[in-house]
């Protein structure tokens, strides 16, 4: 049976060259970094190179990149260690209720030690409207937290007007943004966009699970929240990840020109719009102006579970949300007012580079008979 993988923005398939450059620093370049012999040194040659690869995608300083287990290390290291450098200068944060949880739940911690974190909720699109943003940050603010790209329905955030908050209530915040999803599909340039921390992660972009980075800029400053060696500017210290982290490098030098694969995206999210619109009982939940590498759709009547599975059985992979919070209720779709018969419905599709008409047309036809087969097994 032939597989149709549509869940990437959950986490997508290594590309070859990060794969062979994984194993080639686990059998044959597999010195400790810190080490100062040769296998050391050729180690360390390879996690600067991958720093440098990250630094180069970003327009940013190899110093200004910290390598970190994923997005969910580097997102509580940008929140906690922010939090914790800005607490004498006051203790209002500045975040979203449609955050990912490796952002909402530092942020319910922060709350039990006194800080005042102020959720901003989003317009049915699932974007935050930029007054919001303006109106909520002060002159005691120290941090905002907003995602570039939500990671359920696609919806593009205002990271840019975020500078702006800052600059107009003369707060001391810091401005990280989550760009996991973001991340080798949109430009992001966190020094002209007035970002401090930028979080990105390597398993979405082709890259192995298990490694992810931090940009941290020149100017700001967050306190660690591990301690024991001092790698990683001592922001996150321990042995480097080495494999991981030349994989990671790797799987960037292979991020192809964003505005091409934009392009292509968006003729293919457009594909499958079509495919879907014909059936009845679809309702789409992403917004038009999203990012096109996400659509997020309800079969109406048919719990997300029960068609996911179904698609599975066809060898068709797709997902109900986000993979950090299965099981649960959607907090970005309740956020954005949707009704509770499309939020227990929501299917995530999320396509790669790998992606192909054929694959939506897969999908389409995997829907069609799920909405047929299942309502009438409810009958």
């Amino acid at each position: 049976m032939e597989e149709i993988y549509l869940d990437n923005s959950a986490t997508t398939r290594v590309c070859e060259k990060s794969a062979e450059k994984v194993l080639e620093l686990m059998t044959q370049c597999y010195g400790n970094p810190s080490s100062l012999h040769k296998k050391g040194l050729e180690a360390q040659r390879e996690v600067a190179h991958a720093r440098q690869a990250v630094a180069v995608s970003l327009s940013a300083q190899p110093r200004e990149i910290i390598f970190t287990s994923g997005g969910t290390e580097a997102n509580n290291l940008a929140v906690l260690g922010g939090a914790a450098a800005g607490r004498r200068r006051g203790k209002r944060i500045v975040t979203t209720a449609i955050e990912h949880p490796s952002v909402l739940e530092p942020m319910r911690q922060l709350e039990k030690e006194g800080f005042e974190v102020v959720f901003l909720t989003p317009d049915a699109d699932g974007r935050v409207p930029e007054e919001a943003v303006l109106k909520a940050v002060t002159g005691d603010t120290i941090l905002i937290s907003v995602m570039a790209v939500n990671n359920e329905l696609g919806s593009i955030q205002p990271i840019e007007v975020l500078k702006k908050a800052v600059k107009r209530a003369g707060a001391p915040a810091l401005v990280h943004v989550d760009g996991v999803q973001a991340y080798g599909k949109l430009p992001l340039r966190p020094e002209k966009l007035g970002i401090d921390l930028l979080t990105v992660s390597g398993h979405k972009i082709h890259g192995p699970k298990g490694v992810g980075a931090l940009y941290v800029s020149k100017n700001a400053r967050i306190l660690p929240r591990t301690f024991g060696g001092g790698q990683e500017r001592e922001l996150r210290p321990g042995t480097e990840a080495a494999p991981l982290i030349a994989g990671l490098g790797a799987a960037v030098e292979e991020l192809p020109d964003w505005r091409q694969a934009y392009s292509r995206m968006e003729k293919l999210r457009d594909y499958t719009l079509q495919k879907l619109s014909g059936l009845e009982g679809v309702e789409v939940n992403s917004p038009v102006e999203g990012l096109p590498y996400l659509l997020n759709f309800s079969a109406l009547g048919i719990r997300s579970e029960t068609m996911l599975h179904f698609l599975a059985q066809r060898g068709i992979y797709v997902s109900s949300g986000s993979a950090c919070a299965k099981g649960k209720q959607s907090h970005v779709l309740k956020a954005a007012g949707l009704p509770d018969s499309r939020i227990s419905s929501a299917i995530r599709v999320s396509f790669s580079r790998e992606s192909t008409k054929r694959d939506a047309d897969a999908l389409a036809e995997g829907v069609r008979e799920g909405l047929a087969c299942l309502a009438r097994a409810r009958r």
